[in-house]
């Protein structure tokens, strides 16, 4: 697959509109940086994205914040043990018009172009994977019928972590779906103390739009269209083949790796975190540095090694460092950031 390269002023513009989505993004959640350089990373990358994290620390708010800072139509469901999939899809409803009775389709909130789904591993299985179809194939089908969702279209899950009572884990094929999964931590003292003189209960912070959902569209076609040097993305396959059992020392307790589609969301998310450093290739450092939320929740681990507390953050961190970049000498400039422009 090609794409006509873009031009360094596109790539510095586009940049520029990154940075100041992430500036906005930092004044709704404080000492999150690298958490919302995540998130914006996974929309430029055109992936959905599971946060994961006790209740509280700000999970539904960044989401929030995100609608407010692209102008995005934005829709929230907040997932319960008696949500049912269509209360998410939509459903037929029985109306009269011109004196006759038929059924049409009341789009539920799965049709807007962000969807919060909020504490998503609290509904039953059956409604989670009402979601499947949705997220990969961009469109929902009821009674037969199908009905396309908005474009761009996000999903933006949060859970609770499994310990919790009450959660039902996600199935390995919807994790699959998710472009990132990202663990949301509690802030240190000095950024509580920040939270308690900026906000108060019951009032959202504000957020200043500063671009619209158009924009968002471009620099996502922008990213698309960095180069991805052979040498990466060789990196990116021998890296996903080593999730696999007997590909590496680090996978020997792995009972199931890493499927195609991490290889491309790897790809797609070192594109997309190149341009916000204003880049024009991805490197090995952008795929390293995207490693870990695009590979985690796709490595399942066997029984030993969940006994002896081993977990798939841990294959992960020891892939990155017994896989070699290239076995061959490269020029400086694959190796380094900021990189030197590559039009081919």
């Amino acid at each position: 697959m090609t794409h006509s390269l873009p031009t360094d002023a596109e790539i510095a513009a586009g940049s520029a509109k990154v940075r100041a989505l992430l500036e906005a993004m930092n004044e709704v959640l404080y000492g999150q940086e690298d958490l919302i350089e995540a998130v914006v990373t996974g929309l430029l990358a055109r992936g959905h994205l599971l946060l994961e994290g006790l209740p509280g620390l700000g999970k539904t708010e960044l989401v929030k914040g995100l609608s407010g800072a692209i102008g995005m139509q934005t829709k929230r469901v907040q997932f319960t043990p008696d949500l049912l999939p269509g209360d998410i899809t939509g459903n037929p409803v029985l109306q009269e018009v011109d004196g006759r009775r038929s059924f049409v389709f009341q789009p539920g909130p799965l049709f807007a172009s962000l969807v919060l789904a909020d504490e998503i591993n609290r509904a039953s299985p059956k409604t989670q994977s009402a979601l499947l179809e949705a997220m990969q194939e961009g469109h929902v089908t009821v009674l037969g019928e199908t009905h396309p969702l908005p474009q761009p279209f996000f999903v933006l899950a949060t859970q609770n972590p499994i310990e919790l009572e009450g959660t039902y884990p996600l199935p390995e094929a919807q994790l699959d779906r998710f472009l990132f999964k990202l663990d949301v931590r509690r802030g240190d003292s000095a950024t509580l103390q920040k939270i308690v003189l900026n906000r108060e209960i019951g009032r959202p912070p504000v957020v200043a739009q500063v671009m619209t959902a158009a924009e968002l569209s471009g620099l996502i076609d922008l990213a698309r269209r960095l180069f991805l040097p052979e040498v990466v993305a060789n990196f990116i396959a021998r890296l996903v083949d080593a999730t696999h059992p007997g590909q590496s020392k680090a996978s020997a307790q792995v009972r199931y790796g890493a499927s195609p589609r991490a290889a491309l969301a790897l790809a797609a998310a070192a594109k997309a975190r190149a341009l916000i450093g204003g880049r024009p290739n991805a490197s090995f450092e952008d795929v390293k540095a995207v490693a870990l939320p695009v590979l985690r929740h796709r490595i399942l681990l066997d029984y030993q090694a969940r006994v002896e507390g081993r977990t798939s953050t841990d294959v992960v961190l020891a892939l990155l460092a017994e896989v070699p970049t290239s076995a061959a000498d490269l020029p400086r400039t694959l190796h380094t950031a900021p990189l030197a422009a590559t039009h081919g």
